[in-house]
């Protein structure tokens, strides 16, 4: 029995000096749990913070969409409103000539292509080309001595904004002569 109180009595790796071994292993449990509980609560207040982040750039990407659609036709109003007032200045006038007339519509014509090549507006006037559904639309045909299926004549110029048909053009539409 001394002998088996004497081991008890002895410090070793289990005994007094077991407590020291533990502190020195590292964090108690409740420590580790203390530490994870921390962690993840700033986890999850970081993800709340991103996720506000993500909502409000969302609105933002909305209420610009929404600007650009309000506003897209900002650029065309600007250049358009020279062209008016030309065309008022025309009517304002008293003593108009037939000359005078013409000179001030072909300017406001000059304008108003500029404004449409500005705005990459581009008219489609087929003649003599083949007949294209996509582009034109018939309204009659007509019997021609030349190749069938070909705009013989425009009565209306159709339009293309960048590649976007606007307005088909209308036209007449030769067909093969009756033999």
């Amino acid at each position: 029995m001394a002998e088996q109180e004497s081991e008890h009595a002895q410090p070793g790796p289990e005994g007094d000096g077991g407590a020291e071994t533990q502190a020195d292993a590292g964090p108690s449990l409740e420590e580790q749990l203390r530490l994870a509980e921390q962690q993840s609560q700033e986890r999850h207040e970081s993800w709340l913070r991103a996720k506000a982040e993500t909502e409000n750039l969302r609105k933002r990407a909305q209420a610009d969409i929404a600007s650009a659609h309000k506003y897209a036709v900002e650029n065309l109003a600007e250049a358009l409103l020279p062209v008016r007032d030309s065309l008022e200045a025309a009517l304002a006038i008293e003593n108009v000539t037939l000359e005078s007339l013409k000179s001030g519509i072909e300017l406001t014509l000059r304008q108003l292509n500029a404004v449409f090549e500005k705005a990459n507006l581009r008219e489609i006037n087929p003649v003599r080309e083949k007949f294209d559904p996509h582009r034109h639309q018939a309204m009659t045909a007509v019997p021609d001595a030349g190749e069938p299926n070909r705009v013989v004549q425009v009565m209306q110029k159709g339009y293309l904004l960048h590649e976007r048909l606007i307005r088909p053009a209308l036209v007449t539409v030769s067909k093969a002569m009756d033999a």
